[in-house]
């Protein structure tokens, strides 16, 4: 982990730079599949996934009696995790509706604004080195609370050509009894255009690798996307208030999903990095994953900042995904932050407990995209429509109005469809 010592501003962008991916390469590869799946449909979603998860797939959907197995297979303490889990996002959630407010803009003029769920969803449960089921917690309960009338999962099979226990059981949790046996960029083209048997979606949902992230943003001008949602980051700014010990455990935490992760410390006390770096040598050894994470480390860097307010301006200007604040002040700081996907404060409020139970939505933008993106939300999965119901005194009180403004861009007959109808009122 490299340690940078009081950077100036001007060097920000450099030593903030995320790990390198080659965009072009990778975009010829997924283009080159994508087109494929949208030519071929299913045949070149099986031939995909021998290719790439070393399965053959007969049938690309899972059956009711695969659900039926995973349930009997799981744990008992696994499955009331999970349901304890499914409450909290529930709860946090479910106060995101929005109820309908009317306003009277003039005399006679009503507007309103509803929103109406999307109708064919397609969520995406990343499973290579990992069956991240909780991803289907956070996607598939704001889409049941919101009302999408059909919902479907997509997911990598593993080795043996089935979708993970937790995954399945999840997935029933949340009321979602469709579920694929596709990954990868081939995913996101099943979704975007569909195949004999998957049927296309109105919007694609959920975090992935470069390749997923790449096929979202490709097919974006075909169907609606969530936020580009790439390799995991954290960014975490600790004062000597901090334990060193669980904010190595943070900077692991994220490490340890995959080689191009990245953590960025950033502190106003040179100990409180000399012991975090210690920490995260003493504690990546023991890890399952080390590898993974030994490589995604090698992409982290600690940052040595003259005060806690440089430090908040340096992770603005980095705009991470997750944001750690380790420090005495952390409400105060927290007012700070302008550019992050979800905030965790205090010694406790590790990141780990957003991507499972606190209730907070894990689906969160990368790479910077926080700085225009918002993590997926009850709002994600609703489309708002606005109407308006104006009478003849509204008409009256707003026509003239109307009418100068169409004059003045020179559209007639936007300005004869409010003249008519004033003229109609004068001769009553």
């Amino acid at each position: 982990m490299k340690v940078i010592r009081y950077p100036r501003k001007a060097d920000w962008p450099t030593i903030l730079r995320r790990p390198s991916v080659d965009l072009k390469r990778i975009e010829t590869d997924v283009r080159g599949i994508v087109e494929t799946v949208r030519r071929e449909g299913d045949g070149a979603l099986r031939r995909y996934t021998r290719a790439f998860d070393g399965v053959e797939i007969s049938d690309l959907k899972v059956t009711g009696q695969e659900f039926a197995a995973a349930e009997r297979r799981i744990s008992r303490d696994l499955a009331s995790a999970i349901r304890f889990a499914h409450g909290n996002i529930t709860r946090f959630h479910i106060v995101q509706r929005e109820p309908v407010r009317m306003i009277e803009t003039s005399n006679g003029v009503t507007c309103w604004r509803r929103s109406v769920p999307i109708e064919r969803v397609g969520l995406y449960v990343p499973a290579g080195t990992a069956p991240l089921f909780s991803t289907v917690l956070m996607l598939g309960i704001p889409a049941i609370l919101a009302g999408c009338r059909e919902i479907a999962i997509f997911t990598p099979p593993m080795s043996d050509g089935s979708v993970g226990d937790a995954i399945l059981f999840a997935a029933k949790t949340c009321g979602i009894s469709t579920v694929y046996k596709v990954g990868g960029a081939q995913a996101v083209a099943a979704m975007a255009y569909g195949t004999e048997s998957i049927r296309q979606v109105d919007k694609i949902f959920g975090p992935g690798n470069n390749y997923v992230t790449c096929a979202k943003q490709l097919v974006s001008s075909t169907v609606a996307i969530d936020m580009p949602a790439g390799p995991s980051e954290v960014a975490i700014l600790a004062d000597r208030s901090c334990e060193p010990v669980f904010v190595a455990a943070d900077i692991l935490s994220q490490a340890e999903h995959g080689p191009d992760s990245q953590a960025v410390l950033v502190s106003d006390n040179f100990e409180v990095i000399e012991k975090t770096v210690s920490e995260v040598g003493r504690q990546i050894v023991s890890l399952p994953r080390r590898k993974i994470a030994e490589a995604a480390i090698s992409n982290s860097i600690a940052v040595l900042v003259e005060d806690l307010t440089v430090g908040i301006d340096l992770i603005n200007e980095y705009a991470p995904e997750h944001l750690i604040l380790a420090v005495t002040d952390a409400d105060e700081l927290a007012d700070e932050v302008v550019n992050a996907g979800s905030v965790f404060l205090g010694n406790y409020s590790c990141e780990s407990l957003g991507d499972y139970a606190a209730g907070t939505n894990h689906t969160l933008p990368t790479a910077g995209f926080v700085r225009s993106f918002s993590g997926v939300s009850l709002d994600s999965f609703f489309k708002k429509i606005t109407f308006q119901k104006v009478n003849a005194d509204g008409i009256k009180s707003i026509g003239r109005a109307v009418e100068l403004m169409a004059e003045a861009e020179g559209l007639e007959a936007h300005k004869r469809a409010v003249s008519v109808r004033l003229e109609a009122i004068d001769g009553i």
